[in-house]
């Protein structure tokens, strides 16, 4: 699911008896606010579609896909996309949007995914990792699922911006939530997220048997700088989000002959 660009309004909430991350709630307006703005049109999707390359054939997990726009752009490439989400009005959106034969299905990414071992070449995980405390179980599935020599692309939080963001700061070395509002169209609405060290980042990729092929920290699209001009010279200079490539390791032994 990937993040819309809203500051946090609030670090420190009270408890809520509204469920955080409730995406059912307010999936209309989430997806028309990240339709075509700066920091997930203009940078998340693209660097996602770079990092990816050529996908021609290539059978696609989008695990988060939201309402659709990177399965969508991921399609018009010539992959075969599925698409998981853990939200159905998500999925609902991402129907119209790719159409009755769309491969999607209502999936907790914390649980065991409903696919054969080895059923994709590919995982695009597009902001989602940041609201798991544990990556450990999901990334075991994602590995499960990708054939020898696949790839996991995924982009989270930049650490140091989830540091960044709490006044007294966290401790960096420790995984921590935080919580704050999202606000679409004056509705608020609570999020909480996970952050974690690099380190404990690239740990969990490699417990999980991935091989570190890139980690990224792209610039945005240069289209955007007529498009949002204040926007992107501040994006332009400050992290904002982490990607990375991780391989399966081509041999069932894991190793790298």
């Amino acid at each position: 699911m990937e993040r819309a660009t809203n500051v946090p309004e609030s670090v420190a909430r009270p408890v809520d008896p509204v469920p955080a991350n409730h995406y059912d709630r307010f999936a209309e307006a989430y997806s028309a606010e990240t339709e075509n703005n700066l920091v997930n049109a203009h940078y998340a999707r693209p660097a996602m579609l770079a990092l990816a390359g050529d996908v021609s054939g290539r059978r696609i997990l989008d695990a988060g896909c939201g309402s659709g726009p990177l399965s969508a752009a991921l399609r018009d490439r010539g992959a075969v996309v599925t698409g998981i989400d853990a939200s159905a009005g998500m999925l609902a959106l991402a129907r119209r949007r790719l159409g009755d034969d769309a491969v999607l299905h209502l999936v907790d990414l914390s649980d065991r995914l409903p696919f054969a071992d080895g059923a994709f070449d590919d995982v695009v995980a597009s902001l989602v990792l940041h609201y798991l405390e544990d990556w450990g179980p999901t990334l075991a599935e994602l590995r499960r699922v990708l054939r020898p020599g696949g790839r996991l692309i995924a982009s989270v939080d930049h650490p140091f911006v989830a540091y960044a963001i709490q006044d007294p700061r966290p401790d960096y070395f420790a995984t921590t939530s935080y919580t704050f509002d999202w606000t679409f169209n004056g509705q608020s609405v609570p999020m909480r997220f996970w952050r974690k060290p690099l380190h404990a980042m690239t740990d969990a990729f490699t417990t999980a048997g991935f091989r570190l092929s890139a980690i990224s920290e792209p610039q945005p699209d240069p289209v955007a700088r007529e498009l949002f001009p204040d926007g992107f010279h501040d994006l332009s200079n400050k992290p904002c989000f982490l990607f990375f490539v991780v391989e399966v390791p081509p041999s069932a032994t894991g190793s790298d002959d």
